[in-house]
């Protein structure tokens, strides 16, 4: 990434205001305009794999493997999966293979607690949850409700989320630890007194007055920010999230510090909010948009400084519900060193305990060092997939 990048406006479409913030971050604008397009990549559901053929024969398409990455597949650009059987019965589900790499780095084990700081659309949710089996629990935290509302349907339609809880929360207050219990000791069909808050299996259907609070709180919503309107709203929970059987004074408990580094989360994702630059879809969009919106939503300094602050925060977050000896990865769709070097060096400056580790899963990555140590960065010239950085740490005692 040392040096700079020089490239003739004449022959790009890029605006020139772009091009400078390319220039200035060491990056190469072919990216953007050159007629090579990645792959798509899907991920087949772990089980479905003697479908394979009933799928390829489907989409009329030859799947190939990806060598370094367990159970994603490549499929060229122009297929769409959307109206397939397999799609609509949760065989396989879209998601890049940089993004499944970020899920694999965190190096979950059966019986694992983890939380995903930034849930939504859902995708990596989805992952996390395949990966975790039949013990353990996952917790998703967005702050956006109805793209949070989108994860729990893809939960529900690819049967994930029996060890899932989400909560439409502010990534960087949340402050709820996972409930460390036997999965089988409360029954998904508990009988008690509807006007107990002791929590029974999940519904969609809701009370009068959980209704009514949910109408105040969109009339709230115009004026004011989520983290200071309401406390996290549970929007759903499987049977074995740790959340059937108890009350509410359980599940939102307050909790101290020393509690967090005895039964904090195992993992923690934190695939923070970015400018996307990254995505390579995403910023060819604007050719249709228009290029003043892209001024607006990743060039603006004053939108890029904010968002860097909310990434540093969420990761700060995300990092004090870690458990001692636990993992957090840092994970951006941003190519910019002020999103992801800067960030990374900010939070370690602040963070005795914190300790960046190699990712042992990426030896075989198409990926390469980033400019810190053990950290990574994948992009379509290098990897093949869309831009992402990625960062690990674990928490050392105090």
């Amino acid at each position: 990434m040392d040096g700079e990048v020089v490239a003739s406006p004449s022959k790009s479409p890029l605006p020139e205001a772009f091009l400078d913030f390319l220039n200035k971050n060491g990056l190469d604008p072919s990216i953007y305009v050159s007629s090579h397009s990645t792959p798509r990549y899907i991920r087949l559901k772990p089980g479905c794999q003697a479908q394979l053929p009933e799928i390829e024969a489907e989409i009329k398409c030859k799947l190939k493997e990806v060598s370094w990455l367990p159970d994603f597949y490549y499929l060229p650009p122009d297929v769409r999966i959307a109206s397939t059987k397999a799609y609509q019965e949760g065989k396989i589900y879209g998601i890049d293979a940089a993004s499944g790499a970020a899920v694999l780095a965190l190096g979950i084990s059966p019986g694992d607690h983890v939380l995903d700081l930034c849930a939504a659309p859902g995708a990596k949710l989805c992952m996390i949850l395949d990966l975790l089996g039949c013990s353990g629990s996952v917790t998703g935290v967005d702050v956006a409700r109805h793209r949070l509302a989108a994860s729990r349907t893809m939960l529900q339609k690819y049967a994930l989320g029996d060890r899932c809880r989400l909560f439409v929360a502010d990534g960087a207050t949340f402050s709820l630890i996972p409930l460390r219990v036997q999965s089988n000791s409360k029954s998904c069909n508990a009988k008690v007194d509807d006007n107990s808050e002791i929590y029974n299996q999940w519904t969609p259907r809701r009370s009068w007055k959980e209704r009514k609070r949910m109408a105040k709180a969109r009339e709230n919503i115009a004026s004011k920010m989520f983290s200071q309107m309401q406390d996290p709203e549970l929007i759903f929970y499987g049977c074995n999230s740790g959340v059937v059987g108890f009350s509410k004074h359980d599940v939102y408990r307050n909790i101290n510090d020393l509690e967090i580094s005895q039964f904090g989360y195992d993992k923690v994702l934190v695939d923070a909010e970015c400018t996307h630059d990254g995505s390579i879809k995403h910023i060819q969009k604007f050719e249709q948009w228009g290029w003043t919106t892209l001024s607006r939503r990743v060039l603006d300094a004053d939108r890029t400084d904010d968002v860097t602050i909310l990434q540093l925060k969420l990761l700060t977050n995300g990092f004090r519900l870690l458990k001692v000896g636990g993992c957090l990865v840092y994970s951006t769709c941003s190519l910019t060193v002020a999103q992801n070097e800067d960030v990374v060096e900010q939070f370690l400056s602040r963070h005795v305990t914190a300790e960046l580790v190699e990712i042992e899963a990426a030896k075989t990555w198409p990926c390469r060092q980033a400019r810190i140590p053990n950290t990574l960065r994948f992009d379509p010239l290098t990897s093949a997939t869309s831009g992402l950085f990625v960062a690990k740490f674990t928490k050392l005692a105090a």
